[in-house]
């Protein structure tokens, strides 16, 4: 009767690989991996730049400013990167923030009513505007680029035909004598001081902003939805997550920031333009790509694209004050976004090839 011996176990290797996950990661390579990063170094490199040609870009009240001017985008450009994040695009953000502003003084007006009714009645439409984009996705197979097209075509011709209808011109009437308007221009445009210098309350709903959707990427099950949507969809729906919903919320969130931005553009200017918003789904996505995100999906912070409006805030406000030649604007607003834009992307590839 013959025995088999049993070949014993190798012994460990020292080039056995280790569980990335078992592994210490240095601060500086955690650092490198933030998708902010660029955005931060391009921030930096931007208000060097302006603080050098433009003594009075410096100054606290030139600060205000800048930091309104970024305020305004940031308050889209958030939801919007999260949007993107998720593997999504919305062309109709834009004028989205004119029909809320519409919706809210044509109400108001024709039904004789406190000025809030009107204000939540726009949220309302302006969330179902989301939740429109979002079952639209979810439901059909065209992109999100020719839905939310559609969806900006539709809002442009309505902002102008039923304002034209209700109003007889192309703008709405004023509301400033109504019922709630001061009440709701102090939660929507008001301003207060700090140590003279006044800001904008539009500051604080922008920073509001990123701490809820920074807290919903990082704290979250929701933010992990988010991010596994845009890394695959299909991948992500056989794990478990609700693909659709996650989606159709991501547009209600953009929604929801245009119902902020149009409360802003109404009590601000008392009448709304019903022209008004074309193009600046642009600036919001622009803001968002500067601060980070892919436009693949899957990548992204909400910090970033609040920084991306940052820059974008410096650059329209620093031309202005370093008092050079209007003609020349759009020529400097393009060179600083584009270097702010390769720059990020740098710090990004530096940051893959260090894992």
């Amino acid at each position: 009767m013959s025995t088999t011996a049993t070949a014993p176990a190798p012994a460990p290797s020292s080039d056995t690989k280790t569980d990335e996950r078992l592994l210490k990661t240095s601060p500086l390579r955690k650092l490198m991996s933030r998708p902010e990063l660029g955005s931060v170094v391009g921030a930096i490199a931007v208000f060097v730049f302006f603080a050098l040609f433009a003594d009075s870009f410096v100054r606290a009240a030139s600060l205000s400013t800048v930091l309104y001017a970024s305020s305004t985008i940031g308050i889209m450009a958030v939801p919007v990167a999260l949007l993107m994040i998720g593997g999504e695009f919305d062309l109709s953000a834009g004028v989205m923030v004119t029909s809320s502003a519409l919706i809210s003084s044509m109400f108001s007006y024709q039904m004789t009513a406190n000025v809030w009714v009107g204000v939540f009645v726009s949220l309302l439409v302006t969330l179902a505007i989301g939740v429109f984009n979002g079952v639209m996705l979810t439901r059909t197979d065209p992109p999100s680029f020719i839905i939310t097209l559609g969806t900006f075509l539709m809002l442009t011709g309505m902002n102008l035909g039923f304002t034209k209808l209700i109003s007889g011109t192309v703008s709405t009437k004023s509301i400033s004598d109504m019922e709630g308007f001061s009440s709701a221009k102090d939660v929507f445009a008001s301003t207060f001081t700090i140590g003279g210098v006044d800001f904008k309350i539009t500051i604080l709903w922008w920073l509001a902003l990123v701490v809820v959707a920074t807290w919903i990427l990082l704290r979250t099950r929701v933010g992990n939805w988010i991010y596994a949507v845009g890394g695959g969809e299909e991948a992500a729906r056989a794990v478990g997550v609700p693909v659709d919903k996650t989606k159709i919320g991501l547009y209600m969130g953009v929604s929801f920031g245009a119902w902020i931005s149009g409360q802003h553009l109404l009590f601000s200017f008392d009448v709304v333009q019903s022209g008004e918003g074309v193009g600046n789904e642009l600036i919001y996505i622009i803001a968002a790509v500067i601060g980070g995100c892919l436009i693949t999906g899957g990548y992204g912070s909400a910090v970033g694209a609040a920084v991306g409006a940052l820059i974008f805030g410096m650059v329209s406000k620093g031309i202005v004050f370093a008092e050079w030649n209007p003609d020349w604007f759009k020529f400097f607003l393009g060179v600083m976004l584009l270097l702010a834009t390769l720059l990020n992307h740098w710090v990004r590839k530096r940051a893959e090839a260090t894992k």
